[in-house]
């Protein structure tokens, strides 16, 4: 018992030293290469702390290994650029002048549902609430907002990338007929829109794919 409580004490002043050499973005926004270094360097250290036949020192070198590895791909980000986009990854601008840049969305496996759900995080609740949205290389959204929010009411999602959500469709009142009848207005097929969403004020967000966004007013017969 003794001897696992020593070999537990040297492995956690190992990595505590460890982990405030690497920097701050270490304990912050990690990097995916970062992030990847983290796990290993946890899993690296379980095993010489749970298994006393394994010598401590064998752990200790695998995890210094692995902090060298991580100063040599961090000196090489800090250098070449393109290394930095290939580990680090680039932004991605998710929205835009002309709304939700649908491409962006899926090299980043996201769909609207998703990108709402961060923007309400972000502290954004309406789609036209931002000039500009991105994704950074670590995965957090950051955006250029503008100076006046659209509106008061939390919007539900109708459409997201053409396909409907009926328990929002009945929520806000909006049936099917009245949708179809508002899609043949726009000339446009449920398919063919990238998001459609309504709030409570019946303030309408609509964006058909290859469009411009556009917005309307409309009556809502539901509560939320």
């Amino acid at each position: 018992m003794a001897l696992i409580f020593i070999r537990t004490t040297i492995i956690f002043i190992t990595l505590l030293i460890l982990m405030r050499l690497m920097g701050k973005s270490q304990i912050g926004e990690m990097q995916p290469f970062e992030f990847v270094i983290s796990l290993l360097i946890a899993e690296l250290a379980c095993i010489p702390m749970a298994d006393t036949s394994i010598p401590i020192l064998y752990g200790i070198i695998a995890i210094i290994t692995i902090f060298i590895l991580h100063q040599l791909v961090w000196l090489l980000t800090l250098w070449f650029k393109p290394v930095r986009a290939v580990v680090s990854g680039k932004p991605s601008v998710v929205i835009n002048k002309n709304g939700i840049d649908e491409f962006q969305l899926k090299k980043n496996n996201l769909d609207v549902s998703d990108l709402i759900e961060n923007m309400r995080t972000a502290g954004y609740f309406n789609l036209d609430d931002v000039y500009y949205g991105l994704y950074e290389a670590n995965g957090s959204f950051s955006a250029l907002e503008k100076p006046e929010k659209a509106g008061y009411s939390l919007p539900l999602l109708l459409i997201d990338r053409g396909k409907t959500d009926s328990q929002n469709l009945t929520r806000c009142g909006f049936d099917k007929e009245r949708l179809q009848s508002f899609l043949k207005e726009q000339n446009a097929r449920i398919r063919d829109v990238v998001v459609m969403t309504i709030n409570g004020e019946g303030r309408i967000y609509f964006q058909k794919r290859g469009e411009k966004y556009k917005i309307f007013n409309t009556e809502v017969n539901g509560n939320w």
